[in-house]
């Protein structure tokens, strides 16, 4: 006999009484595997007589030995029988256990159940975008200091201008380490070095000996230099600037983009990318305002287990693209004096907001029959192939054919709500 009994956050007690012939036969086959394994000083393995063991191995031990056999089998069927799916590790708890039965309490979360509030009509409005003037020229600008060249400045350096340096630091007279490098080049109003220090090589000469007197942040990641006043000692060894190139016909044409000739040319076809990339920041700023307020109508109680599942999975991705740098994961820890509980702390809040919207879109995709056609299926693994340079047959291995519908389902309940909504 088994009962369900659901609780908060979705866990619940899963209670299994296993009684009658069933326990009795249990209990039976543990006594018998005892004894095949029993080592007792003068018979060898396996054949103790049955009375000795009658009395060595206590029904307590034959009891805990049917348990821990048949366990999860009972589990199992118990599962089939009020057919529970369960998404945390089940616990276990031997509730009594006696000569006529077993009571054993299983506790695990299972999917939680979604009360959907409203979720058509909802409000959906993309900003109108404009491309200003002077966004456009920026733009062009960053695009010709693609193209710049950089000439030997013989007179003051200014800021914007990269210096070649020779440097080290010095605390309380001693050299400290890390504070020392050759040929750095440092280009002036970067941020990259502690404040005061690219303002002070202002106005330098290749050639030029500086001591810049600074003081490190008081929050700097190195303990023993927090606050503290050093001595910088620096060699300038040539100064550099960035030289643009015109812009004209010759530096549009240089660009390579496909139908540029002029500088008009050049105008127009960036004006419409910049338009572009402003329209898709606006739908999906416009995305996520709709999608916080149809969340906000639903209820769930949601399972830790779920939302810890899905920050494991945001901090797994994070690793692999940091890795893509050359940075291992405890490398980045380190480097942000953080630890993993940190990390996961920082991903919880948005986690469960992914959670919280895929288990509202699962719901709307059930409710309103959204299903993934075998054309569907078909069509998002030739997507898949192509994203990942692969043939067809040899990704479907690879995906499981429940989570391509899934996502195909999700996807829909996606574009339900949006096509749905009240656009202004």
């Amino acid at each position: 006999m088994s009962t369900w009994t659901l609780k908060e956050k979705s866990m619940g007690d899963m209670n299994v009484t296993i009684e009658g012939e069933e326990w009795k036969n249990a209990v039976k086959k543990a006594f018998n595997k005892i004894a095949k394994n029993a080592k007792i000083d003068g018979f060898r393995k396996g054949h103790v007589p049955a009375a000795m063991l009658e009395k060595k191995v206590s029904m307590a031990e034959r009891q805990a030995q049917a348990i821990e056999d048949n366990a999860n089998e009972w589990m199992r069927k118990a599962f089939e029988e009020l057919n529970l799916t369960p998404i945390s590790q089940p616990q276990l708890d031997v509730k009594s256990m006696d000569d006529e039965k077993a009571e054993l309490v299983f506790t695990f979360a299972v999917m939680p159940e979604v009360e959907l509030g409203e979720y058509k009509g909802l409000k959906y409005e993309v900003e109108a975008v404009e491309v200003t003037d002077e966004e456009l020229n920026e733009e062009i600008d960053r695009m010709r200091k693609q193209y710049s060249d950089l000439e030997t400045v013989e007179g003051e350096a200014q800021e914007g201008d990269t210096v070649k340096i020779d440097y080290e630091g010095f605390k309380d007279g001693v050299a400290f380490e890390g504070g020392k490098a050759e040929n750095y080049g440092l280009k002036l109003g970067s941020g990259s070095f502690i404040p005061g220090f690219e303002d002070q090589l202002i106005g330098c000469k290749a050639g030029d000996e500086k001591e810049l007197n600074l003081t490190f942040p008081e929050d700097y990641h190195a303990e023993d230099l927090k606050g503290a006043a050093v001595v910088f000692k620096v060699k300038v060894h040539e100064v550099t600037r960035e030289v643009l190139p015109e812009l004209d016909d010759d530096f549009a044409k240089d660009t390579n983009i496909p139908n540029v000739e002029t500088v008009e040319d050049l105008k127009n076809t960036v004006k419409e990318r910049l338009a572009s990339a402003k329209q898709a920041q606006a739908e999906n700023a416009a995305d996520e305002k709709l999608f916080d307020e149809l969340t906000s109508n639903v209820k769930i109680d949601m399972p830790d287990a779920l939302v810890e599942d899905e920050v494991n999975g945001q901090i797994q991705q994070m690793a692999a693209q940091i890795q893509q740098y050359g940075i291992s994961f405890t490398q980045y820890l380190k480097m942000m004096g953080k630890t993993v509980e940190d990390v996961k702390n920082d991903y919880r809040e948005n986690a469960e907001k992914s959670v919280k919207l895929r288990l509202t879109l699962n719901k709307i995709a059930e409710v309103e029959n959204l299903e993934a056609t075998d054309e569907d299926v078909e069509a998002q693994y030739h997507d898949l192939a192509t994203q990942y340079g692969m043939e067809v047959e040899k990704i479907k291995p690879l995906v499981s054919v429940d989570m391509i519908k899934q996502d195909i389902k999700t996807t829909k309940a996606y574009n339900f709500v949006k096509d749905n909504a009240a656009k202004a």
